[in-house]
């Protein structure tokens, strides 16, 4: 059997500028897959971008709006010809209890981890389809599984929301597209800014 060629694949991965996104967007560079990095900051985005590789490209977007998502996508396919991985990667916590959420909390809490992963799948998908392949990926937590952290109520029911949708978006694809993969993954604890960036910040900043 052949080694993977990843100097052929060209992987989208959204909340690239810090945490699992960065650290990602760098082992694909230095495998030689051609990196497409999406986040808000662009300082950052630009300081990981020197360290995945010649082959990048980099989306200054807020994956939060619709239009964004659907720009990273074009710019991907215009630079690279198409896309063979999109990895749902951004996201955001929150520190509340349930009986401390506001409306405002749960709508942030949809609206950074729910309806963003949304956008990137009705954007990618149907270029997958056309193509035959590709590999679309949800980064979730493990607290979607196991909500063991009562701080964070709402992200634990946005990231097994997120779950539930993988699953049925396999289901949809299984019979017609068997070469359109989807994986929902669930990190468990990792070293990043994650608890800086939570709403209501956390003992974990």
């Amino acid at each position: 059997m052949s080694a993977f060629d990843w100097k052929s694949q060209v992987v989208v991965v959204t909340g690239a500028s810090a945490g699992i996104g960065a650290s990602l967007a760098r082992e694909l560079g230095k495998r030689g897959a051609k990196v497409v990095l999406a986040a808000r900051r662009a300082d950052k985005l630009a300081e990981v971008a020197r360290a995945s590789g010649e082959g990048h490209l980099t989306v200054t977007a807020d994956v939060t709006r619709r239009e964004d998502v659907a720009r990273i996508a074009s710019a991907a396919i215009d630079r690279f010809g198409h896309v063979d991985a999109w990895v749902n990667n951004a996201g955001r916590g929150i520190t509340r209890t349930i009986l401390e959420l506001t409306d405002d909390d749960v709508d942030a809490m949809v609206r950074d981890n729910v309806k963003s992963v949304l956008y990137g799948m009705q954007v990618i998908v149907p270029h997958f389809k056309a193509q035959k392949r590709g590999h679309l990926v949800n980064v979730s937590s493990m607290l979607g599984r196991v909500p063991f952290a009562p701080i964070r109520s709402a992200y634990c029911a946005a990231k097994a929301a997120m779950g539930s949708r993988t699953e049925t978006m396999r289901n949809d694809l299984a019979k017609d597209f068997p070469e359109v993969r989807v994986t929902c993954f669930y990190p468990g604890v990792v070293h990043t800014d994650f608890g800086l960036s939570a709403l209501g910040v956390g003992p974990d900043s």
